[in-house]
Parts: structure tokens; sequence; C-alpha cells
């Protein structure tokens, strides 16, 4: 607490007195104060103001901190053991700005807010003492002492941020692990040899590769070599308190580095993709660069224990990787015992430019706290290069530390020199330890440099002369350590040297076996669940059905409520008549059969997670997963009720983001393909906010990877009025975007149809992404709904023929979803029994068997259409049509809206026109004309 100069004795006492009668009519500042002071001077500030005695009490730490040395106290050693105190404060808050963290620039030497003046201090003060409690060994210590103390805590080469965390004992914990040691604990001579070790490989794994591959693309991790000590010490101490795992993101820069030095990813393998020397023929997909993918592998490390390390694969848009590593943990997480869930650690490695700027970054971290996304918290470190490609600091961010959006966690930020490694390797230990005992991210902020360029056929020189002058002067870090220790005596020449011709052979070794099998593709090691699932897509019907003894059982307990329970007398009525359609066979709707698909599955042991925005109730109120008790608010999830084995049912109203989210669910699916797990879109086109991860893992993934994923995405589709956010799920963008049966687009039209889709997707011996156009107004249509049978027996129809048995048609209509409804009723209303309409119920992977029996059954017809909701170069025109016309052999007509640069248009009269006028030219007007 600072008490200004301008405060006289006579109103500290009118505070004393008001704190001696009721201690809550003064603020939290003088409440602490006087504490402090009670419990440092028994006998008070004077004889007549002495407290009346009061039970004894433990002081809180704030009010401790006040507790003076003397037993005897005057108000002039009040005032400066406060002004003390405010220093302390002010350098644990703000000693960061004076810690030297820069290898390119000098370091600070004062600040204005750590002046002696800023507290009301003089020079004359310096050798007085003050009390220091749990700061210094002493109960107290001359000020000049306890300055020097805070400086060497805060303000050398590691610098913190935590007084912004809320919570007081957090402060107190990381106190007592940074201040007894001033943030520069001892290490061991093996300690130290091992940093030496690594250092050595780091460095000369790079020289390597730059003098075998000159020129070639490799983003090296030259100048923030500190990251793999950094890495090793991590793995090694994590291992030593309880994790198993680690789920590793980064982007490229270091990449091969951390490869080949903490995930032991043999040097050989590596150096094969340099010269792209793989068998051709033994390839799967088109592959990615060397420094995008991913790796898993089991490790024995030097203390004899185990670890199991996922390096997640990462495309080029940097950050976008974030929430599918939270994904994957949690995922791996969900498949341990409750107590276990840390023994898996996600460490994300950023780069400073990208942590500011990627909005995904925000996303994933408002994820980390939040029930059914958490990871019980998450190591960041951002290797900070100053520079972003060619980018400045200040030219990238509106903050002083890159690091600064993390603040919103209230979790505690290290900024640490890159040049020191034992500081380094103190702030990961440190780190973990927090993300052990609190359960939370935290932050690690790695100040180094990059020595060459954005790529290694960048030229630096050309944007940042002046930095990278300073950079070509700077000793490579192994050589700065080297130093060193050769100085201290802890190790001899013979050993580097040693070291160092180790390192060479080994390289030279790796080098000779690479080239001497240049062919060798070793078979990719991945999670040991997905041993019997293929990506071999099959057309071939796949019997889903549910005995229908069975779906009238799961629906009877879906609404067995818990004794009390009231839920609302709307939903009440809702859940009765669900029921009903259930038992009667007849009348079942689409939440009603998306119930039954997902309580059949639990029954039968498989887990269901949905997630997305307000998907428990359901955008349109067709849901209502969990029921709220309307007395007593509390909450009953029915679904939960009919798990049976393993299985769990988890639906969660996620945050309000769509690429974080999204992103998460990916990740969750890639190495959970045991069950179902859903995204559900608000609307379907909220979704282009998430388009990166569509584009860069959901579609091809696969082909770049060779990871599956079984993700199910529900996009809420059809043209309503609502206008052009609200209307379509772009199911063109997706169609664009399939190649080698990479995913399945469908758009089913009736409950049945998605029950089996739904189940098949768990039940198929094939995982991959399915993308579902979901209906809005065909929730409540009266004509879209299922009888039992139909979900008693059969499997998903991919293709679905007239049933009118209509023998030889003038007309054959091709259409997709909701717009079937309009047409057909338009065909009943006039009785134009000579025009069959066929549904596409899946664009892709595209039905080409069933639909060339369709063809030929229908082969006199005259015309061919096509009809759709959407404008002509939006929908599945323009995927459908060249594929319909080589089966058809003659063009399609078109029926649908005109092009546009917009999906729908935001006036409803227009809207009713324009859909009117489908009908009208697919089948014909109702005045009785017939498109012609």
């Amino acid at each position: 607490m600072n008490i200004p100069e301008t405060l006289n004795q006579n109103y500290i006492d009118e505070q004393y007195q008001l704190w001696k009668k009721d201690p809550d009519a003064v603020s939290k500042d003088w409440r602490f104060f006087f504490e402090g002071f009670e419990i440092a001077d028994r006998g008070g500030l004077t004889e007549t103001v002495r407290p009346e005695p009061r039970p004894p009490m433990e002081p809180s730490a704030e009010a401790a901190e006040a507790i003076l040395p003397e037993a005897a106290c005057t108000l002039d050693k009040a005032l400066l053991q406060s002004r003390v105190e405010a220093l302390k404060y002010r350098y644990r808050d703000l000693g960061h700005l004076l810690s030297c963290l820069d290898p390119l620039a000098a370091c600070p030497t004062g600040h204005p807010l750590l002046d002696l003046s800023a507290f009301g201090l003089t020079p004359d003060d310096l050798n007085t003492e003050f009390y220091t409690h749990r700061f210094a060994e002493t109960e107290s210590a001359p000020l000049k002492q306890i300055i020097r103390e805070l400086r060497e805590t805060y303000c050398r080469s590691v610098g913190v941020e935590y007084m912004h965390l809320q919570d007081p004992s957090e402060r107190r914990w990381l106190q007592d692990r940074m201040e007894p040691v001033r943030n520069q604990p001892e290490l061991s001579r093996e300690e130290k040899l091992r940093i030496l070790n690594k250092l050595y490989q780091s460095a000369l794994f790079e020289s390597w590769l730059h003098k075998k591959y000159m020129g070639q693309t490799r983003f090296s991790l030259e100048g923030a070599d500190a990251l793999i000590p950094m890495m090793d010490a991590l793995v090694l101490h994590a291992s030593e308190n309880g994790v198993t795992e680690i789920i590793l993101g980064m982007a490229h820069r270091g990449r091969l580095n951390v490869l080949s030095n903490v995930l032991y990813k043999p040097y050989e393998e590596i150096f094969r993709e340099f010269v792209n020397s793989y068998n051709p023929e033994s390839l799967v997909g088109a592959g990615d660069v060397k420094y995008h993918n991913g790796y898993l592998t089991d490790v024995r490390l030097a203390n004899q224990r185990k670890m199991r390390i996922f390096m997640v694969n990462n495309p080029s848009h940097l950050e976008s990787v974030d929430p599918v590593v939270e994904g994957v943990a949690h995922a791996r997480q969900d498949m341990l015992n409750g107590e276990r869930r840390n023994q898996v650690l996600p460490v994300l490695i950023h780069g400073d430019a990208a942590f500011a700027g990627q909005g995904v970054v925000t996303e994933t971290l408002n994820l980390s706290q939040l029930e059914g996304y958490k990871t019980e918290g998450t190591i960041h470190i951002i290797i900070n290069n100053q520079i972003g490609y060619t980018t400045l600091p200040e030219n990238a961010r509106s903050t002083r530390y890159s690091t600064d959006v993390a603040k919103m966690l209230m979790v505690p930020v290290f900024h640490v020199h890159g040049e020191n490694p034992e500081a380094v390797i103190h702030v990961i230990r440190l780190a973990h330890e927090y993300r052990r005992a609190f359960g939370k991210d935290v932050v690690i902020d790695m100040v180094c440099y990059r020595r060459f360029g954005h790529n290694e056929g960048d030229e630096p020189y050309f944007s940042q002369p002046q930095m990278y002058d300073r950079i070509r002067e700077r000793p490579p870090l192994y050589k700065l350590y080297t130093e060193k220790l050769l100085e201290s005596g802890e190790v001899e020449k013979d050993t580097v040297e040693q070291i160092e011709n180790s390192m060479n052979q080994c390289l030279e070794e790796a080098f000779q076996t690479a080239g001497d099998n240049p062919r060798v593709f070793p078979t990719p090691f991945f999670f040991e669940n997905w041993k019997a699932l293929t990506g071999n897509y099959t057309h071939d019907p796949l019997e889903t059905g549910v005995d229908r003894d069975q779906l009238i059982a799961l629906a009877r307990q879906l609404n067995t409520l818990p004794t009390g329970f009231t839920p609302h007398p709307k939903l009440k009525r809702l859940l009765a008549k669900r029921l009903e359609t259930v038992e009667s066979g007849r009348g079942i709707d689409w939440a009603t059969a998306e119930a039954l698909a997902f309580a059949s599955l639990l029954s039968e042991g498989h887990f269901v997670r949905l997630s997305g925005q307000d998907c428990a109730r359901g955008t349109f109120s067709q849901r209502h997963s969990v029921l709220m008790d309307h007395k007593t608010g509390a909450a009953h999830t029915p679904l939960q009720m009919v798990c049976t084995g393993e299985a769990t049912f988890t639906v969660l109203n996620s945050s309000l983001s769509e690429a974080g989210v999204l992103g998460f669910d990916y990740g969750y699916s890639i190495v959970r393909p045991d069950g179902l797990t859903l995204w559900e879109a608000q609307f379907g086109d909220f979704v282009n906010n998430a388009q990166g991860v569509i584009d860069l893992y959901i579609a091809s993934g696969e082909s770049k990877w060779q990871r599956l994923s079984g993700l199910v995405m529900l996009l809420p589709h059809g043209w309503e009025g609502l206008g052009p956010e609200h209307s379509s799920a772009r199911p063109e963008r997706f169609l664009q975007l399939c190649a080698h049966d990479n995913m399945q687009v469908c758009n089913p039209t009736t409950p049945a149809q998605y029950f089996h889709l739904l189940r098949r997707q768990v039940k198929s011996p094939w995982r991959k992404p399915l993308i579902i156009m979901a209906p809005k107004s065909l929730l409540r249509h009266p004509e879209a709904v299922s009888d039992s049978d139909d979900l008693a027996s059969g499997s998903f129809q991919e293709v679905i023929d007239d049933d009118a048995r209509i023998e030889k048609p003038r007309r054959v209509i091709f259409c997709s979803g909701k717009i079937y409804f309009q047409i057909l009723q338009r065909r009943e209303t006039l009785k134009a029994y000579d025009m069959a309409i066929v549904r596409i119920e899946q664009f892709y992977p595209f039905p080409q068997a069933q639909l060339e029996k369709i063809v030929e059954k229908y082969k006199k017809a005259e015309q061919w259409f096509w009809v759709q909701e959407g404008p002509e170069n939006m929908e599945g025109w323009r995927f459908m049509e060249p594929r319909l016309r080589k089966l058809i052999g003659k063009d399609l007509i078109y029926v649908g809206r005109e092009a546009s640069a917009s999906p729908a248009t935001g006036f409803a009269n227009i809207y009713k026109q324009e859909q009117g006028s489908i009908p009208d030219r697919a089948i014909g007007q109702l005045s009785g004309i017939q498109a012609g």
C-alpha cells in the first residue's frame, strides 16, 4: 500500500479508529494495513489508540506484507515501510520493463515508474532496513539489498507478468518459486552438459542441412536454438511429474529441428525428404512439404521413462493448428479416467507476429477453461524472432508484447532472454509446475532472432539491413554457451570436441544410410484405435436399421424424467407427441429421428459429442437435448440415460466461434474414430468464418497427411426468405473441394435418411468427413416425416428414385433437398404424372452406379431438368451438370435462380417471386399452362 506524503497523522488516526470499531468501515487497503500493523505492533500506534483484544488470527498475505520489523513502530516508519511495499509490488508488476531480454539490444538501465522518487523514497533511504516478509532469507534488509534482489529476480534474463492474476494464492505460489532463487536456480554440471549437447545437436543439424541441401527451404531454427534444450527439459520434467503424452503443435520455423532432436525422428528420414527420393508407387495422396508433416512417436527418455509425443500436422496457415491440438488433447484426455487427464499435455509453439495477429489464437485461448474444451492447461511457447517475414513489431501489433492477448486468461506470462539457456530451462520447468498446480495455460515469450531470412531463399537485408548487421555479428548460441562453460571450468575442451565429433559422425552415417536406401518409405505410426478402420469409401449399402421394439424402448427411456422434474409445459406436450409418433410408428420428425440415432449408437457403446452455437436446444428450437426444470432450473440430459459401456453423450453450447470450435472438433475426431463427433453451425453459412479449417484440414487432411476423420458437420441450409446470410450453407464450396473420395456431401430429405446417414458414419469400416445440408423449415414440414419401418430396416440411399412408379416420363427432374417438396406438391396439384422426380441425397462421392440405373430406366424421356433453389453459380448445378450430361448423353435444362454475387435477396416480395417461379418452370403454372 502506497500512502501519499500529503496524508497526515490525524487522518491516519481517524481511519484507525474507524477500523477499530468496524473493520468494514474502511477501504480494503487500509484494512490490510491496520491488520498488519496490529500484528506487528502489539503496543499500538499510541497508548490512546490501542485496539481491543481480538481472537488470534493468521494474517492474510496482503496484511502480512505490512508487518514492520521493530516491536515499537512509529508513524514515519509505517509510511516508509508502506512505500517500500509499494516499490516491491511495482517491481513484481512492472519489473519486466527493465528485464534484459533482447540479444540484439543493450539492456535497459532504468524506468521512471521504478525510480526511487516514484515512491517518495530517496538515496538516503538505501541503507535503512525494512521488513522483507517472505521476500528474503532475513526478516529485514537494507533498501538497497531489497532493490538489488528485486532486480535480480525480475529485471535480468527473466521478465514476468503475473500481478494481473486475480487469485492471490496463484501470485504467492509464483513468488515463492521465483524470489528465493531470484529466477536463477543453480543447475548441476550434468544439466549444463545436457544443455550443451542439445545446443550442438540443434546447430550442427541446421548447418548440415544448409551444407548438403543448399538453398532448399527448411525454415531454420538458427537464432532460436534455445528451443531445443527448452523442449528437451520440458519433456524430461513433465515425465517426472506424471505426464505420459504430449500433443505438440507448431508452425514451420524450427519444425525439422524439433522433429529430429526432441521427437528423435531419424535423421535419414528427414534427409530423404530433402531429395524427394520416396518411391512414387508407395505414396498415398498428394503429400505435403517436409516442414508441415506430423509425427507420432514413443520416446525412451534419459530418465528411463517413456513419453508419447504427437506433433500434429500443420499447414502454412500458422496458428490454425492451435484448436486442432486442443481437440486432440481433449480427446486423448477423455480416453483416460478423470483424475489422470493432466497426463496429456498440450504444447503450442507460436511465432510472435502470428500470436498477436491471428484471431484463431484468441478463439483458442477462450476455449481453455470452458467445459468440454479445456485441456487442463496448455504451455504456449513463443519463438519471438522480433519480426514477421519482413514486418517489424511496431507494424504488426498495437501492444507492447505479442503476448498481451493472453492476459485475458489471468495466466502468467514469462519473457525470457533467448540466449540464456539456463534461464529458459528454469522458465519451462516453472511453467509446467504452474500448469500442474492450477490446470491453466501459461505463456513463455522467448526473445531471440532469426539468423537468416523468412526462408532460405529470402534476403533479409533488403528490408531490415541494420537488424541483420547486428545479427551477423552475433556468434551462435552453442559457441556462446561453450565459452561460458569453458571459462567457468565446468567443461573441458576435449569434452566439447567429443560432443561435436559425435554429432557430425551421427549426421554423416544417417546421410549415407539415406543415400544407400533412397526409396524407403516407412509406414506411418498412428494411434492404435485406428487399426481396424480405413479410408476406402464404398457405395455398397450398409444395413443401419434398428429393431422397432428397440426404438420404442429407447424413446420411452428418453421420455422418462427424474422424479419431481418439471419441464416447461410446452416441452412436456412436445415430448409426449414425439413419443407417440415412435410408439405408433407414424409421423417421426427430424429431431426425433436424430435423438433415436444418437440413442441407438449410445446404447451400442459408441460416444456422441455434439458441439456448436446453441446446439443443446437447437437454433430452431427443435432438439431440446438438455431439459431445464421449469421451477428449479435443474438440468436433465435424457440421452445420458441410455449410455452403455464406455459410451458418453456430450452436448456443448460452444463459444461464439467457428474457426476455433470447428478446428477443435476436427482435432477431436482424428483421434476418436469410435463414435460420432458433430459440429453444428447456427446457420449453414456461418461456416464461412471457418473456411480455413475446411480447406486446410477437413477437405485435404487425408490427401496431405493420410489423416482420416469422421467429423460430421451439420449446416442448416435452405431458402426461406431469411436473407443472404441465413439461406445457403454454400454446398458449392464443399463440392469444389471434392476429389478422390475425400469427403461426403449430403442433402437428405427425410428423417429416416438422416437417421441412417448418422448411423452409417459410425458403423462403416471407413472414415470420411460428412457434410450434411441440414434442414430448417423441413424440421416441421408435415410431409418431411418418416415411419418407424423406415428406421427399423434399410440403409442410407444416396439417390431416391420417384416412388410414383412413373414408367415412361416425358420429363425427368433431378433435385436435392427442400425444393423437392415444393415441386412434388406442384406436380400433385397439376397431376403432372408424366414427370419423374429424382432426389440426389448424396452429391459426393458421386453415386455413379445408382444414377446409371435411373438414367437407363428413363432413357426415353424427352427432357432432363436440374432444379435447385440457389443461384445458378451456387448450390449443386455446376458440379452436377457435367456429370449428369455425360451420363444422359444430352444437355440438361437448368431451373433455379439466376447467377448472383449474393446467395439470396433480403426483400421478402422478391424472395416469394423467385421461389414461386421455380415450380412454375419445373412443373407448370397453377393456371394450367405448362412450362415448355
